[in-house]
């Protein structure tokens, strides 16, 4: 489970700016799924979100109960600089798996992908966001579709649709599960997009 070890390990790349994941803007497949949303009151949450491009353009756009999470400070800081005007009490710096909330949406960024991929990890992943999501929330998101090697400090960490469906669909719902169509140009035919709701 991430704990002090993780937090460590997370803030130490980006401090050394080995941050390969990170592009600068929101990823395609979810900016153009938030474009669609027209209900402005959505509780929602970015775990695992780094410098939280698409919280950021949440925020923009008139959503304003965005809650931003990361076991290292350091990009929260950073998304803070960039948007004074943002609550600090929905920042959150904390482990996701000891935090406590319910939300209607919770937007994945391939999060799921970071995590050492030991079989008890990603079930209490897949655990943890049917536990976050109110009734009838959706979890919305983002999996790498690349394949899953045994070096446990390779990250970020693959799968396939069939294995990531192993962990989620005991405690999920799959709406769909899918190759991603609008993935950026480097990310062509390695994203799965998919979105769940709350059993």
């Amino acid at each position: 489970m991430p704990n002090k070890q993780e937090e460590t390990y997370w803030s130490q790349r980006y401090l050394e700016e080995r941050t390969g994941w990170d592009i600068g803007y929101p990823s395609t497949p979810l900016k153009e799924y938030i474009d669609q949303l027209e209900d402005k009151t959505l509780t929602i949450l970015i775990p695992g979100a780094g410098n939280a491009y698409e919280a950021e353009y949440l925020w923009n756009q008139g959503f304003k109960n965005v809650f931003v999470m990361d076991i290292s400070e350091i990009p929260l800081l950073e998304f803070k600089k960039r948007n004074p005007d943002f609550p600090e009490t929905q920042l959150l710096f904390t482990d996701f798996f000891k935090y406590s909330g319910q939300f209607d949406l919770i937007f994945e960024q391939t999060f799921f992908c970071s995590f050492v991929p030991t079989r008890e990890n990603r079930n209490a992943y897949a655990q943890q966001m049917a536990m976050l999501l109110k009734p009838k929330g959706k979890l919305v998101g983002v999996w790498f579709d690349i394949p899953l090697t045994g070096d446990m400090e390779k990250r970020p960490f693959g799968g396939t649709k069939k294995l990531y469906l192993t962990h989620l669909e005991p405690h999920l719902v799959c709406v769909t599960f899918e190759r991603c169509y609008n993935s950026i140009t480097p990310r062509q035919g390695t994203e799965l997009f998919g979105i769940f709701t709350k059993k």
